[in-house]
């Protein structure tokens, strides 16, 4: 209905006012008072013109108020245009609204799109930082595959490296004669621990496990056992926590996949002459000085890979393997100018490219000191999930009979997790979030227990009506004012997930599911339901509830939250 007033506006204005650039863009008022849409074209369309903008939405008014459509236009201010639409159009338009919770079908011959997130290095826990990549990314990812795309979740595992020679000499010298696959997560992290502090005082250390590295790198059939065993151990590890945050991969190549690849790159690198001999023999890629970035290096001068390395090889493998419509990493502001510096390297060599996207997210950090997996200090993600848990289960017991649930256990969990999950996803991505327990794990006001707790009373008062069918009625004579502002916000839900994928910012699915949810129990609170006066009030308020709650429910999987049905 919006892109059909959109067009006869635009026509008319173009008719009345000549050709040029004029678009009429509707946009939802923030306050019922204002109407059901509002445009600000005659307020652009006037410097154009050099007309008065009320001269413009005048014309504008005096077509629209023809629209079988439409109830009422008004002109507000200088030059503001509000309508009202018909109830009859109004619960037409929700039918758009209950579509857009029903995952398109990508086509079979559909080009993937590649969204890569999480990717926590090998032989240590995932700290609670590593959830703004983790379950970003994967909120993206369900955004991509709900608008009908086929997607590829990766996991870009930090698997190779010098951290295993680190490890090996820390295993050999305080391991105790233990075999990996017998070391628990938290006792990998300790010995990587006390490496670096023995470091400080023996920097010999360091010389030692960039050779034992080196060594895996050629091949050491013992270190090449190691390196498996340890990888085992982590991925355990991180599927336990995967399966609890509701996210999941296609794909968990990590950097070592790629130790075969590497060469090519190197080769054609250095036969293009994008590649040339730096300080002590390494390679590096020298960029043109207007793009301002330093030197990137991508070989050691005694023969060893980087991580940039290994990330060409990545790239060329995507590219070769999927021909990727889009590929979208997900990291922290950190590696913003890596990946600067390896795209502006792809294009140097010549490659045909992808749609690409380095979402970037900000960084995670506690209130009084820094986070760092060498010095211990890390907040592990596990202890913060179990301690949200805790705090829901004493909520539940001291509300006793308030809170109603089959299985008090499960509905802990999914309040505890959700209350941490949302916690993230509520937020600008590129803002950095400072961790606080009370912050991070509030049950009040926009938070996931308060999206679960007007998902499960929506659903108690459609168990109540015993009714199966909650269809709108046929005929609408008016709405009251409640009604209207649940219906508006409803209409939005398709132009959010749009905007949303887009731009890649979960969080303004999370702001209009806060919103639906205040909106909606303003309107419980307010108006009789299964008690209202006509069956045609009734029904609609029904149907209202009933798409209130699917709409709730599938914005809230979309950002890995789950709802009860009752709470």
């Amino acid at each position: 209905m919006f892109e059909e007033l959109s067009t006869l506006g635009t026509k008319m204005l173009k008719k009345a006012f000549g050709g040029g650039d004029v678009k009429v863009l509707w946009t939802s008022p923030k306050e019922i008072a204002h109407g059901d849409a509002t445009t600000t074209v005659a307020l652009e369309l006037s410097k154009k013109l050099g007309t008065k903008p009320r001269a413009i939405a005048e014309v504008l008014a005096k077509e629209l108020s023809h629209h079988s459509s439409i109830e009422k236009v008004e002109i507000a201010g200088a030059g503001y245009v509000n309508v009202w639409l018909k109830p009859s159009a109004l619960i037409t338009e929700l039918h758009r609204s209950r579509a857009a919770c029903t995952a398109r079908v990508p086509k079979k011959t559909a080009r993937p799109v590649i969204v890569e997130y999480s990717q926590p290095n090998i032989a240590k826990p995932l700290g609670v930082h590593h959830l703004l990549s983790t379950v970003i990314g994967q909120a993206i990812a369900n955004l991509h595959e709900h608008a009908g795309q086929n997607v590829i979740r990766w996991n870009y595992l930090g698997d190779w490296g010098t951290q295993f020679g680190k490890l090996a000499v820390a295993l050999e010298k305080w391991g105790k004669g233990k075999k990996p696959r017998d070391f628990a997560i938290d006792e990998l992290l300790a010995l990587y621990v006390k490496f670096h502090d023995e470091a400080e005082k023996d920097p010999t250390l360091e010389d030692q496990a960039r050779k034992t590295f080196r060594a895996l790198e050629q091949g050491d059939p013992h270190l090449r056992n190691f390196r498996e065993d340890i990888v085992a151990v982590t991925k355990g590890s991180l599927g336990a926590l995967y399966g609890r945050l509701h996210v999941n991969f296609d794909l968990d190549l990590g950097e070592s996949f790629y130790e075969d690849k590497m060469d090519a790159i190197l080769e054609e690198g250095k036969r293009k002459e994008v590649f040339e001999t730096g300080e002590g023999g390494a390679l590096i890629v020298r960029f043109p000085e207007e793009t301002g970035m330093p030197p990137y290096m991508v070989q050691k001068s005694d023969g060893a890979t980087l991580y940039s390395t290994r990330d060409l090889a990545q790239m060329r493998y995507r590219i070769d393997t999927y021909n990727p419509e889009g590929i979208y990493i997900v990291t922290d502001i950190a590696q913003k100018l890596h990946f600067e510096q390896l795209m502006e390297t792809c294009r140097m060599l010549g490659w045909k490219l992808p749609d690409f996207e380095n979402v970037l997210v900000g960084r995670m950090r506690f209130a009084d000191k820094k986070m760092s997996t060498r010095k211990g200090n890390i907040l592990k993600l596990e202890e913060v999930l179990d301690e949200a848990v805790r705090r829901a289960d004493t909520i539940i017991a001291d509300r006793g009979d308030s809170i109603q649930t089959d299985d008090p256990k499960e509905l802990s969990e999914m309040m505890g997790i959700g209350a941490v999950v949302y916690g993230i996803l509520s937020q600008n991505r590129k803002m950095d979030l400072v961790f606080d327990w009370d912050k991070m794990l509030s049950f009040e006001g926009n938070s996931a227990p308060y999206l679960q707790y007007t998902h499960a009373r929506a659903k108690s008062v459609l168990r109540k009506s015993d009714q199966q069918d909650f269809s709108f009625p046929k005929e609408i004579k008016a709405l009251t004012e409640k009604e209207r502002v649940v219906i508006g916000t409803l209409l939005q839900f398709q132009s959010v997930l749009d905007d949303a994928l887009e731009t890649h910012m979960p969080h303004k699915l999370a702001n209009f599911l806060y919103q639906l949810s205040q909106d909606y129990n303003a309107f419980y609170n307010g108006e009789p339901i299964l008690q209202a006066d006509q069956a045609e009030e009734r029904a609609l308020r029904l149907a209202l509830t009933s798409l209130t709650a699917t709409v709730l429910k599938t914005g809230a999987e979309l950002l890995t939250l789950r709802v009860p049905e009752r709470m």
